[in-house]
């Protein structure tokens, strides 16, 4: 275990951010190009930096031609990816390749892929990228400020309070099915990739060159040959425009580029200007059924958070034990029973953590436990007044297949980093506000806070 770093004093030895708002290029660019930005979501947390976004949860050709051809500056295809074996990633991410190059050629569009992943580092990484963009280059860019995660010197952070904590020496790295080692971007590439990505083929931006030399210097250095990987460190958000501009850039002179990135990238790369949080006001719905909340998440992050609700409010709590998940009908008739009667609950998955031998097979038991929650969720006859999902499986289980949903709109976020979308016309419950509040994201009082806004009179 190694010392952990002073934020605050790491923050304070890195040169001044690069001193011009770079987002009125980036937006004027974009529009120049028209070209839609794509963004393959492996879970639906990604959606937790931008608004007014379309989020599409199935890609038949006909709804990625409309896709293409609607306004706004892109959309999301929500793959789920990370709840499935890498087999199926990869081919679920050639699929939707595929297609949009069919799609886009029916409408003569022109789009930009990025595949949106966690900014913790699990995931399907190189496999379901390769599978998308071939030996297209790789821009690398996990920083996600909401989430209090940073790239510095090469080295991927966590912030927890002020100290800036190695990613390889977090919980999330010790995640059964997608666990890794390294801290430093180079050495997680190497490691992923089981060597097949090599050292002499993985590039870096550094802090220096990027706030000190600027978006001309940086496209420069994006002019990479195939099956080049290239990290982007960056500790604030203007460090994003940069890179993001640079890439732009580098675009316009014949340069292709794919990104596997966190959220704050999206919002850069689509030209989204920030938006306030919304309020209770603008969550209310009047509808007579309870609020629901479902945590499926097991991240100790979430157990911490769960309990500041329970602790923190007299909400309904129901416990699914996941070594007993055939008692799961009883279960389900008790919370539609509370719901009913105009009580808030909570639906909770035991904390203990349960791992299979190896890591297909914990992903397997986590499967069937998503499987039974999609079963209880699918079986309510009351439809909820607000619905909180707690973790990017979870959330986009219970959107996909318990509430029928086939496009949503993201709002915004009612938090930092926790999205909050408006349900589609064909999903079971049109209009509702489905909270999708990652595993990993927000203090300890996040959930309860949550839960208080969308209860607020």
């Amino acid at each position: 275990m190694s010392a952990f770093s002073s934020k605050t004093a790491t923050f304070a030895s890195l040169p001044p951010p690069w001193p011009h708002d770079l987002m009125p290029v980036i937006r004027e660019q974009l529009a120049k190009r028209a070209a839609k930005v794509v963004v393959l979501d492996d879970d639906p947390t990604g959606t937790q930096t931008v608004h007014d976004i379309p989020v599409l949860t199935e890609w038949s050709l006909e709804r990625l031609k409309l896709a293409l051809s609607e306004n706004g500056p892109g959309f999301y295809i929500l793959t789920n990816s990370r709840a499935f074996t890498t087999a199926e990633a990869c081919r679920i991410n050639r699929e939707i390749g595929e297609r949009l190059q069919t799609a886009a050629a029916a409408t003569k569009s022109e789009f930009v892929c990025i595949s949106r992943s966690d900014s913790t580092l699990r995931g399907h990484f190189p496999d379901e990228v390769t599978a998308l963009s071939g030996e297209t280059p790789l821009l690398l860019c996990p920083y996600f400020e909401a989430g209090g995660r940073y790239t510095i010197g090469d080295v991927h952070y966590v912030a927890e309070g002020d100290q800036l904590v190695p990613a390889g020496e977090t919980p999330f790295a010790k995640d059964a099915t997608f666990g890794f080692k390294a801290s430093n971007l180079r050495d997680w590439v190497v490691e992923k990739s089981k060597g097949t990505i090599t050292p002499d083929r993985i590039r870096s931006l550094s802090l220096d060159d990027i706030r000190q030399k600027g978006p001309e210097a940086i496209a420069e250095q994006l002019m990479l040959a195939n099956g080049m990987v290239c990290i982007a460190n960056a500790a604030c958000q203007r460090d994003m425009e940069v890179v993001v501009l640079a890439q732009i850039m580098a675009e316009s002179r014949g340069q292709r580029l794919m990104g596997r990135t966190a959220a704050s990238y999206v919002a850069t790369r689509m030209g989204l200007a920030p938006r306030p949080l919304l309020g209770g006001h603008d969550l209310a719905r009047d509808v007579p059924g309870g609020g629901l909340i479902v945590v499926g998440s097991y991240v100790p992050k979430t157990t911490e958070q769960l309990q500041h609700l329970l602790d923190g409010s007299s909400i309904e709590r129901v416990e699914l034990n996941v070594q007993s998940l055939n008692e799961s009908a009883a279960i389900t008739q008790r919370v539609d029973a509370l719901l009913s009667a105009g009580k808030d609950v909570v639906l909770y998955t035991s904390r203990q953590l349960v791992t299979g031998a190896d890591a297909d097979a914990s992903l397997r038991f986590g499967q069937s436990v998503s499987a039974t929650l999609v079963r209880m969720v699918s079986a309510l006859k009351t439809s909820p007044r607000f619905f909180i999902a707690k973790g990017g499986i979870t959330s986009s289980d219970l959107a996909t297949r318990a509430l029928g949903v086939k496009r949503a709109l993201v709002r915004g976020q009612i938090l930092p980093g926790i999205p909050v979308w408006q349900l589609g016309e064909e999903s079971r419950f049109p209009g509702m506000n489905y909270v999708v509040f990652p595993g990993n994201v927000g203090g300890a009082d996040a959930l309860l806070h949550a839960y208080q806004k969308l209860t607020a009179s």
